[in-house]
């Protein structure tokens, strides 16, 4: 059995005007120092999200989620913050901001396959 090791998550959360604090789930991020790992997995349900707020611009978040996937990756095409080391990305993405894309507080908890933790929290929060 492999051992388990710690991780952190956030959700990611689309809040279309921020002065009211309303939002909706759209993503999970899972980071695990130990395993080498930083994945974000996310869901732009265009229904779901007209029907939540009709302002907001779809392809926009989308372009703004590219970009959190390239900087999990490590890609040079995430820019600068892509290219500084793993845990210093995740604190990045999950850092407060008052922008429409935030995220939640980070939790922890254990596990051997962050890749499933993140399947399991996207399946939970998200969909």
């Amino acid at each position: 059995m492999p051992k388990q090791e710690t991780f952190e998550y956030a959700i990611i959360r689309l809040v279309p005007r921020v002065e009211r604090e309303e939002f909706l789930n759209i993503g999970v991020i899972v980071f695990s120092k130990r395993l080498k790992y930083l994945n974000v997995k996310y869901n732009l349900n265009a229904e779901r999200l007209r029907v939540f707020s009709e302002e907001v611009d779809l392809d926009e978040v989308a372009e703004y989620l590219n970009s959190w996937s390239l900087i999990c990756e490590g890609s040079s095409a995430g820019g600068p913050i892509a290219q500084c080391d793993m845990p210093y990305r995740f604190r990045w993405l999950t850092a407060n901001r008052s922008t429409i894309i935030q995220s939640s507080k980070v939790h922890s908890g254990i596990s051997d396959s962050p890749e499933t933790v993140l399947e399991q929290l996207f399946a939970k929060y998200v969909l």
